[in-house]
């Protein structure tokens, strides 16, 4: 493995991050990461994406994980990352304040 890419990896790891479900259809569901007090690279991004997808397949067997990453700290740095559908159904989630965060640990 290169030397940045273990940095990537050994940053991601110190971070914090809270984890959210929003109801995508009736047996599908959402998985959303938000990072708390930092900013990301879009590589770092889809690392983080891909770790919950592994998460979410090793917790609540889910083989295909619609995942979205949220990044910033206000209205005006709000970022979105993921499936436009998703990006859609979660911004509209967070502004409508029926999102739930809890802490997450990513292996």
């Amino acid at each position: 493995m290169p030397a940045e890419a273990a940095l990537c990896i050994w940053d991601a790891m110190t971070q914090s991050f809270v984890h959210a479900i929003v109801q995508a259809q009736p047996r599908k569901v959402i998985h959303v990461i938000r990072v708390v007090d930092d900013v990301l690279t879009l590589a770092e991004v889809h690392e983080l994406a891909e770790r919950m997808r592994q998460h979410a397949l090793s917790r609540y067997g889910n083989q295909a994980a619609d995942v979205v990453v949220v990044q910033g700290g206000s209205k005006e740095t709000l970022r979105l990352f993921g499936d436009p559908h998703s990006v859609t159904r979660v911004r509209a989630a967070m502004f409508n304040a029926t999102v739930s965060w809890t802490p997450i640990e990513l292996e």
